[in-house]
């Protein structure tokens, strides 16, 4: 695996958010180091927990398990959870899986979240 390929978080706390940008490939080698990230984010207590799928080639399903998880997590503390629509190829195993049924998708990770805790729609 090339370094591109290896799953890199770059993590953004903002006022009432945090932002995890995804790059490379989220797949079981990266799964752990997405949960690492997502939960010291977690320790922030934020509002609002943003997964930015821009910049992400791949995933699978130890990659869509730790998404659902932080998902769940959220909705359980009473707060908001959101993808942004990522790559085509990313877009289409979200869609299959029915991800995207469950989750909030937002075009970007700085767009504001309807009310509640994660729907499918998307912010207006």
């Amino acid at each position: 695996m090339s370094v591109d390929e290896r799953l890199q978080v770059i993590t953004r706390l903002e006022r009432d958010r945090a932002v995890l940008e995804l790059h490379g490939e989220l797949d079981l080698a990266g799964a752990p180091l997405l949960t690492s990230e997502i939960e010291r984010a977690e320790g922030k207590a934020p509002r609002i927990l943003v997964l930015d799928l821009e910049d992400l080639q791949f995933v699978d399903s130890a990659g869509l398990r730790v998404m659902l998880g932080a998902h769940q997590r959220s909705v359980e503390r009473g707060a908001q959870f959101a993808l942004t629509p990522g790559t085509p190829q990313v877009q289409r195993l979200l869609a299959i899986t029915g991800v995207t049924e469950h989750m909030q998708t937002i075009p970007s990770a700085d767009e504001t979240l309807l009310t509640g805790s994660g729907g499918p729609q998307a912010a207006a």
